[in-house]
């Protein structure tokens, strides 16, 4: 099966259009050639992939099928493009890097910016993902660098203990857990609560932890930072669990009281990981070495 770049374009422009015709003139080729074209493809694959009607055409289930990859296809082609114009602009590098919501939030921020003002000439794509997702993407070689929990399964690649990262129960001043020193999930988890945005991450994590009791959380707000669900638990609308550095530093201005959390799976580490340190390109390896400069051990 070989369809180039031209017809994935083609055959997205004919859905769009509603009509060979209209897709032809958005590809800017002539009707005979669409035409044509569409049904190489059709030859190609054995099945129709438009259902040809009075008003126009329609994808048939191997045409949806088709569409959704050719939307990726291009998607990552533009990426390609973006990306190598930068080396002839003077680029140097270009890293991927995938981390969760705490890595994100926290430790990254600071010892990227240091890195990039160091190295003008090298860029960093940065994104938030699960840690699962994060360590799949890097066996899979479909980003250079993971930041991930040391809970995720890290079997076959190579991992440094980047930042500790332990988790806190944050309650209002005024709770009645206040004025203890540590507390579980169990505690809580039929407490309202504050947390991140659905899909965050971090969110993910402790509600896998509630499932596991056989419980769910109930949530009164959920925010898009974790210094905005400082504030509102601070204002007495429930609880939260955030990552420890974030309890501390926002602890005195959002009015809240950070409880140790005595849960085995929020006493946890962040772990930078590839797939092979030596293999990766030197401005990927120097960023690796930069970030663990603050690791412990280090």
């Amino acid at each position: 099966m070989r369809f180039d770049l031209t017809d994935l374009r083609l055959f997205l422009n004919v859905l769009e259009a509603g009509t060979i015709t209209g897709g032809a003139e958005a590809t800017h080729m002539t009707l005979a050639s669409a035409s044509e074209r569409v049904r190489a493809m059709e030859d190609t694959l054995g099945a129709a992939l438009l259902l040809r009607e009075r008003r126009g055409v329609r994808p048939t289930a191997a045409g949806h099928t088709l569409a959704q990859h050719a939307r990726l296809v291009l998607h990552q082609v533009e990426r390609l493009q973006g990306e190598l114009g930068g080396y002839g602009r003077g680029l140097q590098g270009h890293i991927r890097l995938l981390c969760n919501t705490s890595a994100l939030s926290e430790h990254l921020p600071q010892a990227l910016s240091g890195f990039l003002a160091e190295h003008p000439l090298i860029s960093v794509e940065l994104e938030e993902r699960v840690s699962y997702e994060i360590v799949d993407a890097v066996r899979n070689d479909l980003c250079d660098i993971g930041v991930v929990s040391d809970a995720a399964d890290l079997a076959g690649l190579q991992s440094f203990v980047f930042r500790a990262d332990p988790l806190a129960l944050i309650v209002p001043r005024g709770h009645a857990l206040a004025q203890r020193a540590g507390a579980s999930l169990a505690d809580v988890v039929d407490q309202p609560f504050v947390g991140l945005s659905e899909g965050s991450a971090l969110q993910e994590h402790v509600e896998h932890h509630a499932r596991r009791q056989g419980r769910r959380l109930a949530y009164r707000v959920r925010l898009r930072s974790l210094e905005a669900i400082c504030r509102m638990v601070g204002a007495g609308i429930g609880v939260g669990i955030v990552p420890q550095a974030v309890a501390v530093r926002c602890a005195r201005a959002a009015g809240i009281k950070r409880i140790a959390l005595s849960d085995a799976w929020a006493a946890r580490s962040l772990m930078l990981c590839v797939r092979e340190l030596e293999a990766l390109p030197v401005p990927t390896r120097q960023l690796v070495r930069h970030l663990l400069q603050g690791a412990p051990g280090q």
